[in-house]
């Protein structure tokens, strides 16, 4: 394994971006204000908040990197889940594909997120005991590893459900 910061993973990466989600909230402490206000239902600005990772994901897909994102989630929404509905559409608005798809239509799926570059390497976002992220991905080139997250990206993939159509179908029903 390699510690390195995960950004240095995303200037390194040449064609793909794979992101797996499965857990049903984040402990990221810059999130806090704009997850608290959402809950509150108080104004927030979220794409001043939001711009630094606006910029990257525009940076990297104007390079030709595809972005690609698949969120496994419990049904009905955490209120982490819902927070996030509405900051994937800056995400897919920044060039990112994200899919959703409910945990009872997903199988088996792996008990950690994480990212996938270039098909070669698995980075696992690094967090303490209460799911906080504490900075930087612990990389693998391993060959057993990398086919399982291969193997599971490509399952899940074509299972779930564009963004657009998702948030909309979520709507409709919520």
């Amino acid at each position: 394994m390699e510690f390195l910061p995960t950004r240095q993973l995303f200037h390194e990466c040449r064609n793909e971006a794979f992101r797996l989600e499965v857990r049903d909230s984040y402990g990221v402490p810059g999130e806090s204000e704009p997850f608290d206000r959402f809950l509150n239902n108080e104004p927030f600005d979220l794409r001043s908040w939001f711009q630094d990772w606006y910029d990257f994901v525009q940076e990297t897909t104007a390079r030709g990197v595809t972005l690609r994102r698949v969120r496994v989630v419990t049904v009905p929404h955490t209120d982490y889940h819902r927070w996030l509905l509405k900051l994937a559409a800056l995400n897919v608005e920044a060039g990112e594909d994200i899919r959703y798809i409910p945990r009872h239509s997903a199988g088996e799926v792996p008990s950690d997120d994480w990212w996938i570059f270039d098909n070669e390497r698995v980075a696992f976002n690094l967090a303490d005991g209460e799911g906080r992220a504490v900075g930087g991905a612990a990389a693998t080139k391993d060959p057993w590893i990398v086919s399982y997250c291969r193997s599971a990206k490509d399952r899940l993939w074509p299972l779930a459900t564009p963004f657009d159509e998702y948030a909309h179908t979520e709507a409709d029903t919520g």
